[in-house]
């Protein structure tokens, strides 16, 4: 995923290397020592029975872990009744710069707070456990947001980091390196002695094919490089919500049974192109789709979804790119005329897929026809746009309604 991370920049330098070695080579080996010793010092403070912070699974380059208010917490500051809020869920991707390269941190939810909290940690820099005191910036302002007195385990992670278990041991383990380089990833990984947790990696991607794994991965690969290379876009609520977005998509029946499919534009998470493939087969819309498949050897819809690095609390911009249409409340330029696609009629809690399904339907209720002949170059971003802005400026003035039955 594009986890955009928490820190924007760099604070630290990588140490200079020795003679006869590359700085980066000299860098590395005791950065991932002191690495390993950092997580075994989470691992002995905030086991998986902890009360309030509980790490989950680690390993060199990636972190799960979760906050638990518990009974007695309030979100916000007025401390205000309701439900005690659940456990808060954290990731971390650590690159192989670290601690050059701060951690890339995550959170499983809308929240523009939580949001907020770990864009707050690019003004922690504190050397070479930047890993501990992140964590102790995090749970300390969660603590604060959910009203709640500060957890004297948190001032653990300023101790002196755990010694290494042996400098002979260290020794005849880079040997054994050297011998048998095929067992480099096994003995680099650092795993927690418990079983795998039930929220964990394998959780959140079961039920997703393969292929769709693979793009997963691919988006996560290619935004960690781009935080690599300064070139990070969006923002941390955006990546993570469309990064669920794109799983539960993966997993729905209505995906697997080949009603709609999606694809990025150039491997952005913020630019989706959504084809209908089915619709009503009742609907007019339905016959001229099997029409243009004659025709033009396509029978599906192709839609344009764009997301800006305020989503899920702005609606995506969404378009239709091709065939042409008429009715359907299809407005110049492709625009579509939903008042749940506007900032009035949306909300974060609405699923992409729903907004999808529901386009399908209003289509088909609004009698939309395939234009055969028309001009295609008449669909474009800029008139989309133009449309979408005159209907906002219209509908703010004089509202919604709801059409008629004999207009559909």
């Amino acid at each position: 995923m594009q986890r955009a991370g928490a820190a924007e920049a760099a604070g630290s330098q990588a140490a200079a290397g020795g003679p006869g070695r590359s700085g980066a080579e000299v860098a590395a080996a005791p950065a991932g020592r002191l690495l390993r010793r950092e997580l075994r010092l989470l691992e002995s403070i905030f086991h998986r029975g902890h009360e309030r912070f509980r790490i989950g699974s680690a390993c060199p380059d990636e972190i799960s872990c979760e906050f638990v208010p518990g009974v007695g917490a309030r979100a916000g500051a007025s401390g205000s009744r309701g439900p005690p809020p659940g456990p808060v869920r954290i990731h971390c991707n650590i690159t192989e710069s670290y601690p050059a390269v701060p951690p890339i941190w995550s959170v499983e939810s809308d929240d523009p707070n939580l949001a907020a909290i770990l864009e707050r940690l690019v003004e922690v820099r504190k050397g070479n456990t930047l890993l501990l005191q992140h964590l102790k910036r995090i749970i300390s302002d969660l603590c604060k947001l959910y009203n709640l007195p500060q957890h004297p385990d948190v001032e653990m992670l300023d101790q002196p980091l755990p010694a290494e278990q042996s400098t002979q041991e260290e020794v005849s383990s880079e040997e054994e390196d050297e011998e048998m380089p095929e067992d480099t990833e096994d003995l680099d990984h650092y795993e927690m002695k418990e079983e795998e947790p039930a929220d964990g990696k394998k959780t959140e991607d079961e039920g997703i094919g393969k292929e769709n794994l693979a793009i997963l991965e691919k988006i996560k690969k290619n935004q960690r490089q781009d935080y690599l290379n300064g070139a990070v876009s969006g923002s941390v609520q955006a990546t993570d919500r469309l990064m669920k977005e794109l799983r539960d998509i993966y997993r729905s029946p209505s995906f697997k049974g080949g009603y709609y499919a999606v694809e990025l534009v150039n491997d952005s998470l913020y630019d989706w192109n959504v084809k209908l493939l089915k619709v009503d087969e009742d609907s007019a819309l339905h016959n001229d789709l099997q029409i243009l498949k004659e025709k033009e050897g396509t029978d599906f819809i192709l839609l344009n979804f764009s997301f800006k690095d305020n989503f899920p609390f702005d609606p995506p911009f969404v378009r239709v790119v091709s065939p042409v249409l008429s009715g359907g409340y299809v407005l110049g330029g492709g625009a579509i005329c939903m008042e749940l696609l506007t900032k009035q009629g949306w909300s974060s809690a609405y699923s992409i897929e729903s907004v999808i399904m529901q386009i399908s339907a209003t289509l088909v209720k609004g009698k939309a026809r395939v234009q055969f002949g028309a001009n295609k170059n008449q669909y474009s971003l800029t008139r989309a746009q133009q449309s979408y802005k005159s209907l906002v400026q219209i509908h703010e003035k004089n509202g919604w309604y709801t059409p008629p039955k004999e207009d559909g």
